[in-house]
């Protein structure tokens, strides 16, 4: 049976999160989900309902979450990246996105880890039954 887009969007939004981590996570899906509907789909009718997807769809032409990350399809400044994902102490300590967030990584890496997330997030709550 289909989920109507209103269910599946109230799913993700009350998606578990108590780290700045797992709300950054929560608002990529929000974001993902939205521009699936609204762009992939062109439905702006929330009591539509859609059936299954798979991740694929989601990362919207790119191979994987690393191109889609990388080649701009989110967010694109350090700075942005390192605000959504990290608690004020860690952003302050990073010098808000300006030092890389760890030694051989950097905010696109760690951006592409929340998308990845992000998606399995979504796959879950529109296929759920």
């Amino acid at each position: 049976m289909q989920r109507r887009i209103e269910e599946i969007l109230k799913e993700i939004q009350e998606h578990p999160a108590r780290s700045a981590w797992d709300k950054g996570v929560r608002q990529y899906a929000e974001e993902l989900f939205r521009e699936y509907v609204i762009e992939g789909l062109h439905i702006r009718d929330v009591k539509i309902r859609i059936g299954k997807i798979d991740e694929k769809v989601l990362l919207n032409g790119a191979r994987d979450w690393e191109q889609y990350s990388y080649g701009g399809c989110a967010l694109a400044y350090d700075e942005e990246i390192c605000e959504r994902l990290c608690p004020p102490s860690f952003q302050k300590k990073k010098c808000g996105g300006a030092l890389p967030p760890a030694p051989g990584e950097t905010w696109l890496d760690w951006q592409t880890r929340a998308l990845r997330q992000a998606a399995r997030v979504v796959v879950r709550a529109v296929n759920r039954r």
